[in-house]
C-alpha cells in the first residue's frame, strides 16, 4: 500500500484519474501561471502565519522536503514532547499522511489551525481540513480543537511588518471530528484507484476546474476527440451535457440550443466568413467626439501587502499607457511606470489626472477594471478625488462595441484585445514583443524589477519591454478605434 499524501486524496475527491496520474505519471503535470501563483500566496500567507502564532519565535518549523522519510514523524514527536507550537508537523497512519500548518500546545491536548490564503471558507477546504483532522487524531494526536485561518481581504496593512489582522479563524471543530468515518472511505477509494495499472476512464469536464486547476488537462484533452472546430469556442456556452453525448464540433450544436452570439460565432467559424457591422459600429463611437484618450492599467496584488494602506490581493496599479488622439488625427502618448518597489499609487494617481486632460472620453478596452482601479485610488487619497472621478464619468468602453458588431474565425470564441489586435489589424500582433506579452508577464516582470537583488541592467531590460507591452496595449485600441469608427483614411 502505497502512502498518499492529503494532497493526493484531495486530487481524488477531484478526478480519480488526476490521483492516479499523480503518482504514475506526474511528468505529464504542467501547472498553469495562476496556479503557480496561488503557490506562491500559500507560501508568503504561511511565513506571516508563522510569525502570528509564535511572535516570540520559540516554535518549530520541521521541513519535510530537506527531512529524510520517516525521519521527520520522528522529528515531529520530539517536538511534541517539548510541548511548542509545531509548524509543518508531520503524521501518518496507514495508507495516508499529512502535514499540520499550525499545532499549538493546549495543556496535555492540542488546537490545530490550518491556514488558507483564500479570503473564505471554501468547501474543497472543508473536506482538506476533514482529511488533516482524521489522520492527525488517528497517529494519536488529542486534538481538542480545529480551526481554519483565512485572509480578510478588508483588512488594510498599518504598515512596519504588523500583519496582526491578517488572518481571520473559523472554528472547524465539529465538523471534522465528526466527517473520520467519510475520510476513511476516500483513503481506501484513493488506494484502490492508485493500484490499478491502468489509468481511469475519466472525461474532461467542468470538474478539471473545480475546486483547483488540474495540471494534467492539457493531457487529457490530447487522449480525446479533436474537433476541427471544437464546441468550447463557443461563447457563455456550456459544453459538458452535449460532451457528453458526444457532439463535440460546434458545427453539430443545434441552432435551437444557441443564442444569437453563439450562433454568430459557429456560422462565421464553419463559413471562415468575417462579420462586421461597421456602419453600427460607427454609430456607436459617434457621439464620443475627438479629442480621445486611450488608456490601459497594469496592476499588481499581494496575498500579503507590502505597502501600507492596501489590503489584501487589493489590485494595485502600478503602471499605464496613453494615447491621445485629437480630431486632425495626431497622435500622443503619455505613460506611467514605477519600479522603485515604493507604493506607486499616489504618484500614478496624480499623473493620471494630468495625463488625461479635463475633455474627451477615455477609451478603454473592458471598463470595469479601469473604474475600479480608479474608484479605490480615488477612496485612498480624497484629495485627489475629483480629479479621479472626472475621469471615470469619461470612460468609453470599446469592448461592447467589439462584442456587438466584429467577429473573425481567428479569435476562437474570445473577444479580448488579444485575439481582436490582430484580426481587426493583422500588421499588430503581440507575439513580436520581447519578453512581457500578458498580463501576467507584466506582473512578473513588475516583481523581478523591484526584487532588491535585481541588477540595474535587468530592471532597465524590465522596464523596457513593460513599456512596449502596456503602449501596445493602448495603441491596441487606438487601431481597433479607427477601423471601427470609420476613419481608416487616417494614418495612426
Amino acid at each position: 500500500m502505497r502512502t498518499l499524501s492529503k494532497s493526493k486524496i484531495m486530487a481524488f475527491r477531484q478526478c480519480p484519474r488526476r490521483v492516479w496520474l499523480e503518482v504514475h505519471r506526474p511528468d505529464l503535470k504542467a501547472d498553469s501561471a495562476a496556479t503557480e501563483q496561488s503557490y506562491e500566496a500559500g507560501y508568503a500567507v504561511g511565513e506571516v502565519a508563522r510569525k502570528l502564532y509564535d511572535p516570540e519565535g520559540r516554535g518549530v518549523t520541521l521541513d519535510f522536503a530537506s527531512t529524510k522519510f520517516p525521519q521527520v514523524f520522528v522529528a515531529t514527536q520530539n517536538a511534541m514532547r517539548d510541548g511548542c507550537t509545531i509548524f509543518e508537523g508531520a503524521f501518518e497512519i496507514p495508507g495516508a499522511l499529512a502535514l499540520a500548518d499550525v499545532l499549538i500546545p493546549q495543556g496535555h491536548s492540542w488546537r490545530m489551525v490550518e491556514v488558507k490564503s483564500s479570503t473564505r471558507v471554501k468547501d474543497a477546504h472543508r473536506d482538506d481540513i476533514a482529511i488533516q483532522t482524521h489522520i492527525v487524531t488517528q497517529s494519536g494526536v488529542p486534538l481538542k480543537g480545529v480551526a481554519l485561518a483565512h485572509v480578510d481581504n478588508a483588512w488594510v496593512y498599518p504598515g512596519g511588518d504588523d500583519y496582526r489582522g491578517l488572518l481571520v479563524e473559523v472554528d472547524m471543530s465539529a465538523e471534522a471530528f465528526s466527517r473520520g468515518p467519510e475520510v476513511a472511505q476516500w483513503i481506501d477509494q484513493a488506494q484502490r484507484i492508485v493500484a490499478q495499472s491502468d489509468m481511469p476512464a475519466v472525461r474532461t469536464g467542468a470538474h478539471c476546474d473545480d475546486p483547483y486547476s488540474c495540471g494534467f488537462y492539457d493531457h487529457c484533452t490530447s487522449l480525446e476527440p479533436q474537433a476541427e472546430m471544437p464546441i468550447h469556442w463557443l461563447p457563455r456556452f456550456r459544453p459538458e451535457p452535449w460532451i457528453e453525448q458526444g457532439v463535440v464540433d460546434l458545427r453539430d450544436v443545434p441552432t435551437d440550443a444557441l443564442n444569437a452570439m453563439q450562433r454568430r460565432v459557429r456560422d462565421c467559424t464553419a463559413s471562415g466568413t468575417v462579420y462586421f457591422d461597421a456602419e453600427g459600429a460607427a454609430a456607436d463611437l459617434a457621439t464620443h467626439t475627438l479629442p480621445g484618450y486611450f488608456l490601459d492599467f497594469e496592476t499588481i496584488q499581494f496575498a500579503v501587502p507590502i505597502w501600507a494602506g492596501t489590503r489584501p490581493y487589493q489590485q494595485i496599479p502600478f503602471q499605464y499607457s496613453v494615447h491621445r488622439l485629437d480630431a486632425n488625427g495626431a497622435l500622443a502618448h503619455g505613460e506611467f511606470l514605477d519600479l522603485s518597489g515604493t507604493d506607486p499609487s499616489r504618484a500614478f494617481a496624480e499623473q493620471l489626472i494630468a495625463d488625461c486632460g479635463n475633455t474627451g472620453p477615455v477609451f478603454v478596452y473592458n471598463a470595469a477594471f479601469e473604474r475600479s482601479r480608479m474608484a479605490e485610488l480615488a477612496e485612498r487619497f480624497p484629495d485627489v478625488k475629483d480629479g479621479l472621478e472626472a475621469i471615470i464619468a469619461r470612460v468609453v468602453d470599446l469592448l461592447p462595441v467589439a462584442r456587438d458588431r466584429y467577429y473573425h474565425p481567428s479569435q476562437k470564441g474570445s473577444w479580448s484585445i488579444k485575439a481582436v489586435l490582430p484580426a481587426v489589424v493583422p500588421e499588430l500582433s503581440y507575439d513580436a514583443l520581447d519578453g512581457v506579452r500578458n498580463g501576467g508577464d507584466a506582473q512578473a516582470a513588475f516583481l523581478e524589477a523591484i526584487h532588491p537583488q535585481t541588477d540595474a541592467a535587468q530592471r532597465d531590460a524590465l522596464r523596457q519591454q513593460l513599456l512596449a507591452y502596456c503602449a501596445l496595449d493602448t495603441y491596441a485600441m487606438v487601431r481597433l478605434w479607427q477601423v471601427f469608427a470609420g476613419r481608416t483614411d487616417w494614418t495612426l
